[in-house]
């Protein structure tokens, strides 16, 4: 794939984008941010078994969280519209719950039950985006505003899963993962980029949730693409007004400023389109950012979002809990 400026290595961005599987490719070390002091999540063993994103799964597990109830990590997706959409909107609404609590009390770190909700409501959309009928069928059982971000989260995921491919064992152990800096404090640089350049936050933090799951992915791309934003190194030169590539909130202004560069906020199809040639991409990048902004909860439920890779027998999640 040719890319403007030479500036997103595709591959790294498929690995990524709705936490899908990685497009094929090495994938190299990448050094961690400067200062960024907290562990780094070890990769999976490659000989567990992939977890599944779609209806099967262990027979312990339920179909469906009981209000109340914090989802285990493999909870079975439910595959009938009815259960499934009872218990979207029932994740939905505790997430949200979750996130507004945890928002007042000005905690960096996320409480374990809004790590959990947000994880089954990841997989749930996997589920939702790989199969369009039941799809259809659940978000027509929906309340109207968890039908709209399901609409969005449906469409985001989807077009990024179409880009993905499955990965190697070897080049899964290579790929290397931190924790991210807090919500907040990205959400911060994010807001000030926006005052900066006139791009919105909510665009930045949907390519940032593609690129790199808001910095939990620290391995560099096959054709060499660096940092939570994932810039070429000419494209750095050119548009990362001297800062650190590594550096969260000087590679959050950077990118607005080559956006800025390439028509946004007038036209951020084109803009956009400029930081990935695909119009999948686009069209997922654009669907995350208009999910923000319709509820700005949905940030911090996309901020817990994990990493997930393709394997030839189905998906592989790379962080988050065990």
């Amino acid at each position: 794939m040719r890319l403007a400026h030479g500036m997103i290595a595709a591959p790294l961005v498929a690995a990524l984008a709705a936490c899908g599987g990685v497009a094929g490719g090495s994938v190299t070390a990448q050094r961690p941010t400067p200062g960024d002091s907290r562990p780094t999540t070890p990769a999976p063993d490659p000989s567990r078994p992939p977890e599944s994103s779609g209806s099967s799964g262990s027979s312990a597990a339920t179909a469906s969280v009981p209000d109340g109830d914090t989802p285990a990590p493999d909870i079975r997706i439910p595959a009938d519209p009815a259960q499934l959409a009872a218990a979207l909107h029932r994740t939905t609404t505790a997430l949200n719950t979750e996130i507004d609590a945890w928002r007042a009390s000005k905690a960096d770190q996320p409480p374990s039950r809004l790590v959990l909700l947000a994880l089954h409501h990841q997989r749930v959309y996997r589920a939702m985006a790989r199969d369009a009928t039941l799809a259809q069928r659940t978000i027509k059982k929906l309340p109207a505003a968890t039908a709209a971000h399901a609409r969005d989260n449906v469409t985001g995921v989807g077009k990024l899963l179409s880009m993905a491919r499955p990965i190697s064992d070897a080049q899964r152990r290579r790929m290397r993962f931190a924790e991210p800096l807090p919500a907040e404090r990205l959400r911060g640089y994010m807001t000030r980029a926006e005052k900066r350049f006139g791009v919105e936050w909510e665009v930045l933090a949907a390519i940032m949730l593609v690129e790199t799951k808001f910095g939990r992915v620290r391995s560099a791309s096959s054709s060499g693409a660096q940092g939570p934003m994932q810039f070429m190194p000419g494209t750095w030169r050119a548009y990362g007004l001297g800062g650190d590539v590594h550096d969260a909130h000087d590679a959050i202004l950077a990118a607005a400023n080559y956006l800025k560069a390439s028509g946004a906020p007038g036209d951020y199809r084109r803009a956009v389109f400029a930081y990935n040639h695909d119009t999948r991409y686009v069209d997922a990048v654009l669907a995350h950012a208009r999910s923000i902004r319709r509820d700005a909860r949905a940030y911090y439920a996309y901020y817990n979002w994990q990493v997930f890779t393709l394997s030839a027998k189905g998906d592989v999640r790379m962080t988050g809990p065990r």
